[in-house]
């Protein structure tokens, strides 16, 4: 850690591999296609923000990129703030290919203004045989991995060990560390 992180309390960090995190488009039609798992097309990246003045250019740059972006591609989003102090940069697109492709863009800005340390996860929602399920990926694992919440703020770690393995013959770079896998309470969609 340099002195400028030590200072401003970040640090800069590799981008997630391009590759790795895009394989899920493809991944995410096939299984829309021969299984029950299919996305719900709202997707979000979750951040632990920090009170700074760079950190809230990086804010108001998001903001600015979403509202651009939305235009675009009809992407809406939405930021909130939870009760655990993280802040979620909520998408929601009918077209996944164009959630996956802005949730890195904003993983990209996050990255080269020097806070990839404050990257807690990326989360696709899914839908598993009708329940809700999601993909969450690991910024410094550069993995994925299935996360079953139930209703009783518990997991079903059986759905969860199914899934990931669609998830592994769909080649998704999943997390192979079970003890990796995770938990993210209050997901907000």
């Amino acid at each position: 850690m340099g002195i400028f992180s030590a200072i401003f309390g970040h640090t800069k960090l590799k981008t997630p591999d391009r590759e790795q995190f895009f394989s899920i488009i493809g991944a995410a039609y096939n299984l829309e296609a021969r299984t029950e798992l299919r996305p719900t097309y709202k997707a979000g990246v979750v951040v632990n923000p920090v009170e700074s003045s760079y950190f809230d250019s990086l804010d108001s740059e998001v903001r600015t990129l979403l509202e651009v972006s939305g235009r675009a591609t009809g992407t809406r989003f939405e930021l909130q703030d939870d009760e655990f102090g993280t802040r979620w940069i909520i998408l929601d697109d009918p077209d996944f290919e164009d959630l996956v492709s802005l949730i890195h863009t904003i993983t990209e800005t996050i990255v080269d203004h020097g806070f990839a340390d404050r990257l807690l996860a990326a989360v696709f929602g899914m839908e598993f045989q009708g329940r809700p399920a999601y993909w969450l990926y690991n910024y410094k694992a550069g993995r994925f991995y299935p996360f079953v919440p139930t209703a009783s703020r518990e997991r079903d770690y059986a759905t969860e060990m199914r899934i990931g393995e669609i998830m592994r013959e769909e080649r998704i770079p999943v997390q192979r560390k079970l003890e990796n896998w995770y938990a993210l309470w209050g997901i907000p969609f």
